[in-house]
């Protein structure tokens, strides 16, 4: 187990220091090697027979994320936000996912009774719009049997998988090929060259402490919410305190100053443990485990819902000239939830989207539960 901890933790770092040696792993993106590592080993070894490891993997995302989005935002420049693009992106993405959704409930429903996979329906948009909470909400909401479920959760797990293999590996030359150019944004620009480096070191540390202490309050505060609530509530905590956070100039400063004589700053820092949630979520995998024979119709129900939106949404992305970062970081939040923004940002080299992503995001996680309630009585009662 401890052979374990220290390969989820040093491998991220091993290829974040390589990748200022060798460029070609930047042009590959560490992100897509350490997923293709993960899942590599993950099915491929015994360690996932383990005790303790799917726990360990669990808790390790659970710690990241929570870290990485203030450590990430504190040193943003808020100002260059577009809520109009923000918009563009969000109405897009809403669109696709109900558009295939609802296609998808007469194309793949086959011998179900309509009830049946009104249910599956509305836990798909459910999902896909909003996140976990919102499908254990509507599940219980619409009266889902727990067989139905555990092929739900089965299925999301196999194809929201190959779905963020395809974003990390050929997510940002397909998005960018096939859409505008993400416009200039203050938030996504460079630190200035050498402008905090002489800062010392106890300030240079702020903004790591002061990450610290918003996932802290952040979590305490979220815990005094019911479960289902609990996860929209902590990213919404931690975006608006790093946001508050980052409109204090000695706080920001700080934030793009280097820690290290090697450059490393606390976006930096986040971006590790952005890393590193990647490689626990594909070390988590363990495909051998999974029913995937159970009820096949909800299988490809599943991975038309999720790629059929994706393709959906670029066409609808095209029609609206909206840019490909942004049409890229809205699917992500949408399917994948906001923890899994900073990912995204990372992958693209743009800070910038990660409020506007978590922002998409948490909007579905507000409307999810609704659409997924509404859908289920809109399409129950067809013969």
């Amino acid at each position: 187990m401890i052979l374990f901890v220290i390969y989820l933790l040093l491998t991220p770092a091993l290829l974040m220091a390589l990748a200022r040696r060798w460029r070609w792993i930047d042009r590959v993106s560490p992100m897509t090697l350490l997923y293709a590592l993960g899942l590599l080993v993950s099915n491929l070894t015994p360690w996932l027979r383990t005790p303790g490891v799917g726990g360990l993997n669990n808790t390790l995302g659970s710690v990241c994320v929570p870290l990485a989005i203030p450590l990430m935002l504190v040193s943003c420049s808020i100002g260059g936000w577009n809520t109009r693009v923000a918009a563009k992106a969000f109405f897009s993405g809403l669109a696709a996912v109900l558009a295939t959704t609802v296609a998808g409930f007469f194309l793949f429903r086959g011998s179900d009774s309509p009830v049946r996979f009104a249910q599956v329906s509305a836990v798909a948009v459910g999902i896909y719009t909003g996140g976990i909470p919102n499908m254990g909400a509507i599940a219980q909401g619409v009266g889902m049997d727990g067989e139905t479920y555990l092929f739900i959760t089965s299925y999301d797990l196999i194809v929201t998988g190959l779905y963020l293999l395809f974003v990390i590996a050929a997510g940002r030359p397909v998005f960018r090929r096939l859409l505008p150019a993400h416009p200039a944004e203050a938030a996504a620009a460079p630190p200035p060259a050498g402008q905090a480096s002489a800062l010392p070191l106890t300030k240079r540390l702020l903004p790591a402490v002061l990450a610290l202490a918003i996932a802290i309050v952040s979590y305490l505060l979220s815990s005094l919410f019911p479960p289902a609530a609990s996860t929209p509530v902590l990213i919404l905590l931690l975006t608006t305190l790093s946001i508050a956070a980052s409109f204090l100039p000695a706080i920001r400063k700080a934030g793009q100053a280097p820690l290290t004589k090697g450059g490393l700053t606390s976006f930096d820092l986040g971006l590790y443990l952005v890393y590193t949630f990647c490689f626990s979520i594909a070390n988590a995998c363990d495909i051998r485990a999974m029913n995937l024979l159970g009820s096949l119709n909800i299988l490809w129900y599943i991975f038309f819902v999720v790629f059929g939106s994706l393709v959906l949404q670029i066409i609808i992305a095209r029609l609206i000239r909206l840019d490909g970062d942004s049409a890229l970081t809205a699917s992500v939040a949408l399917i994948n939830s906001p923890p899994f923004v900073p990912l995204v940002a990372a992958l693209l080299g743009n800070r910038g989207l990660i409020i506007m992503g978590i922002t998409v995001g948490m909007l579905g996680y507000m409307i999810g539960n609704y659409l997924g309630i509404g859908l289920f009585y809109l399409l129950s009662t067809l013969p």
